[in-house]
């Protein structure tokens, strides 16, 4: 099994390919490397039952530098009363605890530390205490407090990089410590470093990601501090047996994979350390040490790492923050300029094409394209326009017609290899509307990349078909063609952006064009409208002179009747037709003959009865009327209706007496309740039966609209509710 490379940024280590094709080098990536079963002799390891306290297995020289009987013993008699009792509280908390506090051995001092296993183990960790620290006697927090300080009056990253490797360099006492930053692809690169002059330098090698198998990456964010302090170590084995398969995972003092100890040996190293630098929750980077005679990190020294990692790590952020807003801030600017220019030009493809440099510029690219049907504009340094046609199809057909965006055009379309020169980077943006496609491009950046060693000879078989580490660090070059320089996410966001802008663009456009369209259409209705309108205002005229003319003879008929009856119908049947008029003129009184606002019209139409009505009654109508737009002709109906009730509440309620009236109207959906009510004496069988003239008029237009009329006890008087459909 391939083992042992989860040092591997602390080695410098890079892998080959096998020879025999049935060796699966990649089982690395399955190399249970947190259950190695043993720890380094340095220091001790207490395996602790949760429900008793007592140590039920160990590691190390226990016997000669603890206890000579320790299996069995309660852990307060090993490690004291303190450590007992926050081994006790282990349990209660969730996840893993660590706690660092002191423990005396049989003639040494041992700092331990506990953690808490997913099988419900504690472990107690014991390692010996170091004095020599970068503070001296004073305080180390003053010390972290003046490196982060440091780090902050760093003016670029590559400035912070160099005061990393030199602080922790100081911190850590190597011969040699480096800044290992990871890459996209996972692989790595050597972005700082600090060593002692006779060494030689590793800066700006780069590693394959191959180096650091996929469960010792999480190991690295878990546990974000690892020391060797002896690559010639004897691993001590977790006894008795049965106990070889506890999780090691927060141990500080676990045993290393024996590959990479050879990797160590053939380095010439002695002892390494290695810190993670944790980034928004992902492994960014790590700082890797080397030192070429034994050294130990201690524990207290391991903190102090871990928390000068953690400011570096917040530091970097700051600071590659600070560069992606100013890009955003120039992408913005960018937009801010191109897009009002496009979007004022009028067609989009033509705006596009009159463009074609600030887009391109825009972006970075050396050429860009608009692709639009068999039709191709170009602009800058780009393939025929026949490759860009096949480019722009391969790319939408690819994408579903989303954005695509590659800086090895090549190794995903392998007849586009020979366009290197010019389309090595490619980001192509279909458009939603108008068939159009847009193309950026970029030409391949020929890079010469330095390794620390062959990187595709890393891994090889010995004679006995065991992999075995590599011995040769020597620097090696490898020219790397075909690629461009990558589409950040910035770029790629501000082309979405641009996508959204143009497809707003054009629905504008589009909606502009429509709307020009409905107004040649809107004049020549309202032309029409206004001829309908002169002409229902003549009928209107006429009507009203006819009804005009027929409320005088019925007015001459009863002053010449001598029949008390026969004259109080005729003055009814005048009364009547004045209302029609009413409602007629008060109709036709303003420009719109479409629709009406029902309630508006009623409340002009009350307010008019109550001057014929009377002070007296004008004060007793009550209004509640909601607005509901109708078409005209169904409003002349129900104005008709109205009037007839509230004329017969006005002769029947209260005996000729003036009384209280209200008048509601509401709409539910398209339906519309109108109810007309009295406090009166109610209906009683002397009223009109339905035979009546009123009667008749309003049954003949409750069916004209579709409508229904009820009566109902309003206790006291009554209530009409008329219910009919806004519409037809």
């Amino acid at each position: 099994m391939w083992q042992g490379r989860e040092e591997s940024p602390t080695l410098m280590a890079t892998r080959t390919i096998a020879t025999d094709p049935g060796q699966d080098i990649t089982a690395c990536d399955r190399e249970p490397i947190h259950i190695p079963g043993a720890i380094q002799p340095h220091g001790l390891l207490l395996v602790v039952a949760a429900d008793t306290l007592c140590v039920v297995a160990g590691a190390g020289a226990i016997e000669e530098r603890l206890a000579p009987e320790w299996l069995g013993q309660p852990i307060a008699a090993l490690a004291g009363d303190e450590v007992a009792q926050i081994v006790g509280a282990v349990p209660s908390v969730m996840g893993s605890v660590s706690a660092v506090r002191p423990v005396h051995g049989l003639s040494e001092i041992f700092t331990a530390v506990v953690h808490r296993t997913p099988d419900h183990l504690l472990l107690v960790e014991l390692e010996p205490g170091i004095a020599d620290t970068p503070w001296g006697g004073g305080s180390p927090l003053n010390w972290l407090d003046a490196a982060a300080t440091s780090f902050e009056r760093a003016g670029d990253l590559p400035m912070l990089y160099e005061r990393a490797a030199t602080l922790f360099r100081t911190l850590t006492g190597f011969d040699r410590v480096m800044l290992y930053r990871f890459m996209d692809e996972d692989s790595g690169q050597v972005v700082a470093e600090s060593r002692t002059p006779e060494l030689h330098s590793f800066l700006n090698h780069h590693f394959p990601a191959s180096d650091i198998p996929k469960q010792a990456r999480a190991l690295y964010i878990r546990n974000r501090t690892r020391s060797i302090p002896d690559v010639d170590y004897v691993p001590a084995p977790l006894r008795p047996t049965g106990f070889e398969t506890v999780d090691l995972s927060d141990v500080g003092l676990r045993s290393v994979s024996p590959i990479h100890v050879r990797y160590l040996r053939n380095m010439g190293v002695a002892a390494s350390a290695s810190i993670s630098i944790v980034k928004d929750g992902l492994l960014w980077g790590m700082i890797a040490c080397h030192h070429h005679s034994p050294r130990r990190l201690s524990c207290e020294l391991r903190a102090a790492a871990a928390a000068l990692a953690g400011g570096l790590a917040r530091q970097i952020r700051a600071r590659e923050e600070a560069e992606l807003y100013r890009e955003r801030l120039r992408l913005r600017a960018d937009e801010d300029a191109i897009l009002p220019r496009i979007t004022g030009l009028g067609e989009i493809s033509t705006a596009i094409a009159r463009m074609m440099p600030e887009l391109m510029a825009m972006l970075g690219a050396t050429g860009f394209a608009m692709v639009e049907g068999g039709k191709v504009q170009s602009h800058g340094v780009c393939p025929p326009s026949l490759a860009m046609i096949e480019l722009a199809l391969w790319a939408t057909t690819r994408t579903g017609g989303e954005l695509y965006a590659t800086h090895e055009l090549g190794s995903v379309s392998p007849d586009a290899k020979a366009l290197a020169a010019t389309a090595s980077g490619m980001l192509v943006l279909p458009l939603v509307d108008g068939g159009v496609t847009l193309l950026w491009f970029r030409p391949e950046q020929v890079e010469e990349i330095e390794w620390a060693g062959n990187p595709h000879k890393s891994v090889g078989l010995s004679p006995d078909e065991t992999l075995t580490p590599r011995a040769s660090f020597a620097s090696w070059s490898e020219t790397v063609c075909g690629r461009s320089r990558r589409w950040t996410l910035e770029e790629m966001e501000a082309a979405h952006r641009l996508r959204r802008a143009l497809h707003d663009a054009f629905q504008n456009n589009r909606l502009r064009g429509l709307n020009a369209a409905l107004q040649r259409t809107m004049d020549d209705k309202d032309a029409l409208l206004l001829q309908k309108d002169v002409l229902m205002k003549e009928v209107d005229h006429r009507v009203q002179n006819s009804l005009q003319l027929v409320s005088s003879f019925l007015a001459l008929q009863a002053r010449s009747t001598n029949d008390p009856q026969v004259r109080e119908q005729l003055t009814e049947a005048q009364a009547r037709l004045s209302a029609v008029a009413l409602v007629h003129r008060r109709l036709y009184r303003d420009d719109q003959i479409q629709t009406v606002d029902l309630a508006r019209y009623l409340e002009e139409l009350v307010g008019d009865m109550k001057q014929s009505l009377g002070a007296e009654w004008a004060s007793m109508m009550r209004l509640d009327l909601a607005p509901a737009l109708m078409p005209t002709d169904r409003a002349v109906n129900l104005g008709l209706v109205t009037t007839e009730l509230i004329i017969n509440a006005t002769k029947y309620a209260y005996g000729g007496a003036a009384g209280p009236v209200t008048i509601t109207l509401e709409q539910y959906g398209n339906r519309l309740r109108l109810v007309v009510a009295d406090e009166g004496r109610g209906r009683s069988q002397d009223d009109d039966d339905g035979r009546g003239f009123g009667s008749r008029m309003m049954t003949a237009m409750m069916q004209r609209l579709s409508g229904t009329i009820e009566y109902a006890d309003n206790q006291p008087g009554l209530r009409a509710i008329v219910i009919a459909p806004i519409a037809d």
